[in-house]
């Protein structure tokens, strides 16, 4: 199962999930089809439930998880993909045996190597910038040409395009779209706007489909 389908993937932090249903259809209106929730506030399953109800049009998945039981109870609620910044391996182990389709992090080539030893072809390379930036990220398609990354950490409108540029790149993500200070705001005008930016400045890959597929 594909998790990168978008070249956009907006990570947004719900501290009211009041406010989960706005913010998707504000991304839906910008044209990104896709959101990850961060699973770190005591509202981020009620946030993913509403979404996943409310707003069946957009994928919705978890991010920052750091327990297998996390993942379990974000599925269970309706997330389509579970994410975390980096793998024990527990929550490999963990996570892997649940079957939810998974995004895990990855910032130097052996751990990178790691993951595609036990299966994964697609993971996040995280925090990018911090890590090496496009050219690390690039390096590595010679010598792990079936991995397919999800840059985080640190991008913005102004350097996505350098990632999704790199032939082993499939999306960037981040959170300069649905900011925490929008959301608090309910500025959903403007979280649109930003969406709709993202994807005309970065239209070579906002083609791609914006659902989860076999």
């Amino acid at each position: 199962m594909t998790i990168l389908t978008s070249p956009v993937i907006p990570a947004v932090v719900l501290e009211d999930p009041s406010r989960a249903v706005d913010v998707a259809r504000a991304l839906l209106d910008g044209g990104i089809g896709v959101v990850e929730v961060a699973a770190r506030t005591s509202a981020s399953l009620v946030s993913i439930e509403r979404i996943a109800t409310e707003v069946p049009d957009i994928v919705v998945g978890a991010g920052t998880i750091t327990r297998t039981a996390q993942a379990v109870l974000a599925a269970s609620v309706g997330a389509a993909f579970v994410a975390s910044a980096g793998p024990t391996p527990a929550l490999l182990d963990g996570i892997l045996a649940t079957g939810i389709p998974y995004l895990p992090g990855c910032s130097t080539a052996g751990e990178a190597m790691e993951l595609q030893e036990r299966g994964l072809t697609e993971v996040r390379f995280f925090p990018a910038e911090a890590a090496g930036g496009p050219a690390y990220l690039g390096a590595l398609e010679g010598p792990l040409p079936r991995l397919r990354f999800c840059a985080t950490g640190g991008i913005t409108l102004e350097n996505a395009a350098r990632y999704l540029a790199l032939p082993n790149v499939d999306a960037v993500g981040g959170t300069w779209i649905a900011p925490a200070d929008l959301i608090k705001a309910h500025d959903w005008a403007t979280i649109t706007d930003n969406a709709r930016r993202a994807v005309q400045q970065l239209s070579h890959r906002a083609a791609l489909p914006h659902t989860l597929s076999a």
